[in-house]
This record gives C-alpha cells, sequence and structure tokens, in this order.
C-alpha cells in the first residue's frame, strides 16, 4: 500500500531532521496500527503527530515538500 510506505518515509524524514525521536515514531506507528484494528481507522503519522503538538503544520509542509507529496495527506480526516 502506498499509504503504509509513505508514512514510514515521512516518519523517517521527521526523525533525520530531528523534529522527532526515533521512540516517537514508534509510539506514533503503535497508535496507528491499533487505531485501524480497533476502529477500522487510519490516521496518518503526520496527523498523531501534529494532533500531539510534536510537529508544526509548516514541518509537516516541509517533510512531504522532502517526499514530493502535498499537504492534501494530511486532510484525511
Amino acid at each position: 500500500m502506498e499509504s503504509e510506505h509513505l508514512e514510514r518515509r515521512f516518519g523517517i524524514v521527521a526523525v533525520e531532521r530531528g523534529y522527532i525521536l526515533p521512540q516517537q515514531l514508534i509510539e506514533a506507528l503503535k497508535t496507528q496500527v491499533m487505531e485501524d484494528m480497533a476502529k477500522g481507522e487510519h490516521r496518518v503519522v503526520g496527523r498523531i503527530f501534529l494532533e500531539q503538538g510534536l510537529l508544526s503544520t509548516s514541518q509537516i509542509e516541509e517533510i512531504l515538500d522532502v517526499l514530493g507529496k502535498g499537504l492534501p495527506l494530511l486532510k484525511e480526516v
């Protein structure tokens, strides 16, 4: 699935840029999987980080630019 691949890369770029710690990425991915299983809902890790206050919108935009993606991916919910 393309979205799963994007999230893995998104999280790696966020860690590489020093925006989050590796453990924070692991926790967000755990949250994502638990929500997928419990609710059948899928939140992208960028939205999880935004809602937790770990990333700003401008940081998310920067990471998505690095990945060649636009902000609409964040507007999933």
